[in-house]
């Protein structure tokens, strides 16, 4: 299984990237995956790679290229507690910096490289995303209704953009919401203003997880946790995508 690394044209430079692909002759249905704050590391790598092996091409950026290739910061080889706050002082000036605006421009540039690859199905592609990146992922699907045909997030403030971003959404939809983020209260609200826009999703609350709980280097991992991840977004892209051809047949 191939990883080849990417540098992705965008309106402010080049972006460096990683793609995660089957190496058999087929074009797959694509993938655009955002990584977490955290940004991209040998978990997101495992990751793509475990999504790849079902038969998807992966595209991961680096969210915070304009800074610098990744790794952006300096991370250890396991995110635990008592490391976390030098490095969210690290951070989060590159997350507050990454606008709205940034998000949307990047997300075109990122669509188009992705749908114009040549081991790519074409047709509607996925976004899902992690932390912060889950929110990124449901900025795109709203600004790209014509190109997204599903979404997913996990552990992430899927909500900050309000209801307004949801009336967007034609995607196909999963949140999967650590228990640590997300009261029974506030996944009621949340999934009244989902039902509201019409959106066609699931959003759940996985028991007993923290913020983080997909990410293996990190205090928050749940094994339980990400084998529901995987449980809920295979299904979703399986039902949502095309499916495979042969590269000859292009």
């Amino acid at each position: 299984m191939p990883i080849t690394s990417l540098q992705i044209p965008t309106a402010d430079g080049r972006a460096d990237a990683f793609a995660a692909f089957p190496d058999d002759g087929e074009r797959h249905p694509g993938v655009l995956m955002y990584p977490d704050g955290f940004g991209i590391r040998p978990v997101l790598r495992e990751l793509a790679l475990e999504l790849a092996g079902h038969g998807y091409y992966v595209l991961v950026p680096n969210l915070f290229y304009r800074h610098g290739p990744a790794p952006v910061i300096e991370l250890p080889e396991h995110i635990g507690e008592e490391a976390r706050p030098a490095v969210f002082d690290q951070l989060m000036p590159l997350i507050e910096a990454h606008t709205t605006e940034r998000v949307l421009s990047d997300a075109s540039a990122y669509l188009s490289f992705l749908t114009t690859r040549f081991e790519v199905e074409a047709g509607p592609v996925a976004v899902t995303g992690y932390c912060v990146g889950g929110l990124f992922a449901v900025r795109t699907a709203a600004a790209h209704p014509d190109q997204v045909a599903a979404l997913a997030a996990f552990h992430g403030p899927v909500g900050t953009g309000g209801p307004d971003l949801f009336a967007e959404l034609t995607a196909q939809v999963h949140f999967g919401h650590a228990e640590g983020d997300m009261t029974p209260e506030k996944l009621a609200e949340l999934n009244k203003a989902l039902d509201a826009a019409g959106v066609d999703y699931t959003s759940e609350i996985y028991p007993g997880t923290t913020h983080g709980f997909t990410m293996s280097d990190t205090d928050a991992f749940s094994a339980s946790g990400l084998k529901r991840h995987w449980d809920r977004l295979l299904p979703l892209l399986d039902r949502t995508l095309p499916a495979p051809r042969s590269l000859s047949q292009s």
